[in-house]
């Protein structure tokens, strides 16, 4: 059997011990990564993977009561070069002794054409906030503007109003940094973040956009769940769920924005009060280029999708029981 496989198989089969350690792989690792599998046996399979996967995979390895279980990680080739790889692991048992058993592809391809839609999805985004923050920064511009001339007509009372026009800058900084994160290129750099933080800057970001349109948001705050995550990525997430709801109410409504614990996983809730998702748009929502919205791009929910599947998180929408939906997102908590 594993002579079959070496001599048909593309993709890399592997068997690792409970501590990590290489015991086997097929011939596709020369292919696919460059070395030969009398040089990876007896190594640690941790050696090949990029830093920053390493604790993730720690953590699912030692939270996981399930498997088989479908992991994305970067895999380090011979040259030193990042291929993006897609493996599922099974645990199983010999004799009373357990090991991985598994099958990892090479999506490099499919990887490159994700970010690249994963950016066009940002700057969509970027474009359409743009009404909304020019709104929010022209506010604190006219009053710099007023305070200004005030100073030049030699009014006193500078310093008081020196304080507040700090205060006005430091609202404008605000807004263009939550702004510059959005147009940043894709990158996986995982750290351990809180979820509150995370979820008040998104508000902060949409709040004038939601103001324009007669929404309110409202937060309802559980245990400050810490994240190992992508904080670009996991903002982007939640910008996504809640510029989906507000883009369900036009003429105004409530957002209500749930967060809570749930054993392991953090849950955050997004429940709009729009007209709800008829069941023939239901099963279509995470396809891509699906749309029911005029200028929709089709990508939103499918990026959402991606970034909760690279953070082993998961993404359910359900119908409320009076009006609206739910849109909920699931992220394994940081132990």
């Amino acid at each position: 059997m594993l002579q079959w496989i070496d001599q048909n198989g593309f993709d890399i089969v592997f068997v690792c011990d409970y501590e990590g350690m290489i015991h086997y792989t097929s011939s596709s690792i020369t292919r696919l990564l460059g070395y030969l599998p009398e040089e990876v046996v007896g190594t640690s399979s941790l050696t090949y993977l990029d830093s920053c996967d390493v604790p993730v995979l720690r953590n699912r390895f030692e939270t996981t009561t399930e498997w088989p279980q479908r992991f994305h990680l970067t895999v380090l080739d011979n040259r030193g070069k990042h291929i993006w790889m897609e493996a599922s692991i099974s645990l199983t048992e010999d004799q009373g002794v357990p090991y991985y058993i598994g099958v990892a592809k090479d999506v490099s391809d499919k990887k490159e054409i994700e970010e690249m839609m994963f950016r066009s999805e940002k700057m969509s985004v970027a474009g359409q906030l743009a009404a909304g923050i020019a709104h929010e920064i022209r506010n604190p511009l006219t009053s710099l503007k007023g305070f200004l001339q005030l100073i030049q007509a030699g009014i006193s009372r500078k310093e008081e109003y020196y304080q507040i026009m700090v205060e006005e800058i430091e609202k404008i900084e605000t807004i263009t940094s939550e702004l510059l994160f959005i147009s940043k290129p894709v990158a996986e750099n995982k750290e351990p973040e809180t979820i509150h933080e995370m979820l008040q800057d998104v508000i902060t970001l949409l709040y004038s956009q939601a103001r324009l349109q007669n929404v309110q948001i409202s937060f309802e705050k559980g245990e400050n769940s810490k994240l190992l995550c992508d904080r670009s990525q996991i903002k982007q997430l939640f910008i996504n769920l809640i510029k989906n709801a507000l883009e369900e109410m036009p003429h105004g409504g409530k957002i209500d924005i749930r967060q809570r614990q749930e054993g392991k996983d953090c849950i955050v809730d997004v429940v709009d009060e729009g007209p709800g998702i008829p069941d023939e748009v239901l099963a279509k929502l995470k396809e891509p280029f699906f749309t029911t919205k005029k200028e929709g791009t089709g990508l939103g929910l499918m990026i959402c999708t991606q970034i909760l599947d690279k953070h082993n998180g998961t993404l359910d929408i359900l119908r409320n029981d009076t009006k609206g939906s739910t849109f909920r997102a699931s992220l394994p908590i940081s132990l």
